[in-house]
């Protein structure tokens, strides 16, 4: 295999079949395999997943899911997902050819929104994301939504610290920019559904966020969950995801994909 593709769940029956849809276009060559490490999901999620020929491991938190699934990982090349995330037509075939070009030993991408509102879209995710991970990638590396990674390097740091109670993606990736090389690959957009920030509310998202920003730079990462508190599954209810909408992000730079 070139590459193995690790997705930690927890109940996801309603977005993971987008990504894996998108997964199953770019692997003509089947030098693509997809292991989901899931929680003990009580949907259709690992039903889902094995329907679509992905290896099945045991999850937990997605620190732990993603150590678990590295451990059956076959490829060189890891590259870490999130289950709702999703992308456009070639992302997976260039992320990796501009991987080996630049001779990288890890590598996170810029993020954006399926969809834009008036707190949400592309200008805000440039301001408070993109370009500060860009403007800070040597002094405060980040990345999260996808982080491809040599399994060497990722053996060598331990993996995801799963102590962390959130932002342990951009701790990782913090560890593995010390000893390797570490890059932003900026042709690659990923993006991200807003669920979370509409079921946690938009400002106090931030804010966490920016806490464990600002935590992890002068203290160190938030261990502690009275801090911080994490809920890896609260987003499948009627309530935040109602009916799905499929837009061909693939046919044109312009469209979205969303997930309403």
């Amino acid at each position: 295999m070139e590459l193995s593709i690790i997705i930690p769940t927890l109940n996801e029956e309603r977005l993971l079949p987008f990504l894996l849809e998108l997964i199953k276009e770019e692997n003509s060559k089947n030098n693509i395999e997809v292991i989901i490490a899931d929680a003990g999901s009580s949907d259709k999620t690992v039903q889902i997943a094995k329907d679509y020929g992905c290896k099945v491991v045991e999850g937990g938190l997605p620190a732990r899911g993603r150590n678990n699934g590295a451990k059956y990982a076959t490829a060189e090349i890891l590259f870490f997902m999130d289950a709702d995330v999703i992308f456009s037509k070639g992302t997976i075939e260039k992320s990796l050819k501009e991987f080996k070009r630049k001779k990288l030993d890890a590598a996170s991408f810029g993020i954006y929104t399926q969809e834009k509102n008036l707190y949400m879209n592309k200008t805000t995710m440039n301001l408070f994301y993109n370009y500060p991970q860009r403007i800070l990638k040597k002094v405060s590396p980040m990345g999260a939504m996808g982080i491809m990674v040599k399994k060497d390097i990722f053996n060598k740091v331990k993996g995801f610290d799963e102590d962390i109670k959130l932002a342990e993606d951009h701790y990782f990736v913090r560890k593995v920019s010390k000893i390797g090389k570490y890059d932003i690959i900026r042709k690659i957009k990923l993006y991200m559904p807003l669920r979370r920030f509409r079921q946690d509310g938009y400002m106090k998202t931030f804010l966490k966020y920016a806490f464990c920003f600002l935590h992890m730079n002068i203290k160190g990462p938030l261990k502690k969950d009275n801090v911080v508190h994490y809920n890896f599954d609260h987003y499948n209810n009627n309530k935040i995801i109602r009916r799905k909408k499929y837009v061909n992000l693939r046919t044109s730079k312009n469209r979205r994909e969303r997930v309403k």
